[in-house]
């Protein structure tokens, strides 16, 4: 592994540790109010490493829920990540072993960081891609843990904090948009979402708005590869 992917993988990562260290100590220190110490943060961040699951799954654990009812919203909470490995198949094909981890690691400030940026021309792009997914898992854990341990010693409040996930949403979408100058995904990913919300409400769109998206990215992709093969 060459000393300019490691450089670069980190370079490029350096926005999400900003983000992810923030958020995490947000997740640690809402944990920790409700009861459940390091160890626990650093095995949700270690084992489940989904930031909006994350938070989400907090509200599960003090509420009782069963753990179909905990599937089914993991199951619809991360639906959207379908339409990452879509896009990422092959990124993704010649990865060999390191693949499981990849995929697991695929959160959507990663996947926004290995779509804008490319490795280093003479480096193993697995190897670049793996970097990246390592370290931004390392922030969220890092800050997971600090948080977790600023909680138990401070007495902060902690209401609002879970709009923090929300909040680097909305900014990673706004400089994706401003970056690239393909903007068909946006427009898809925007206007079928707000289609939803006035057709069945901002308490149902969900499901309904994720399958219509997979269904347009299909089209899209079997356009793309139609368009590869006759040219």
């Amino acid at each position: 592994m060459r000393k300019n992917t490691v450089f670069k993988a980190f370079y490029a990562s350096i926005p999400v540790m900003m983000g992810y260290v923030v958020l995490g100590v947000a997740f640690g220190m809402l944990l920790n109010s409700k009861g459940y110490g390091v160890l626990w943060a650093l095995f949700m961040s270690v084992c489940i490493y989904a930031g909006s699951m994350q938070f989400v799954t907090i509200n599960l654990l003090t509420g009782g829920a069963s753990l179909i009812s905990a599937a089914i919203m993991t199951l619809l909470i991360n639906a959207r990540h379908f339409v990452y490995g879509l896009s990422m198949i092959t990124k993704y094909e010649d990865t060999g072993k390191i693949k499981p981890y990849l995929i697991f690691a695929l959160t959507d400030e990663t996947y926004s960081l290995l779509v804008g940026s490319e490795p280093p021309k003479e480096s193993n792009p697995k190897d670049y891609y793996f970097l990246v997914s390592f370290f931004d898992q390392c922030y969220w854990v890092l800050g997971s843990v600090l948080g977790s341990l600023i909680g138990s010693v401070l007495p902060i409040n902690t209401n609002g904090m879970d709009f923090a996930m929300t909040a680097l949403f909305v900014v990673i979408v706004v400089n994706q948009f401003l970056e690239n100058k393909a903007h068909i995904y946006n427009y898809l990913g925007f206007g079928v979402s707000i289609i939803g919300i006035l057709i069945f409400g901002s308490s149902n769109f969900i499901i309904p708005s994720m399958i219509t998206i997979v269904i347009g990215l299909l089209l899209l992709y079997y356009k793309k590869e139609e368009t590869t093969h006759e040219s």
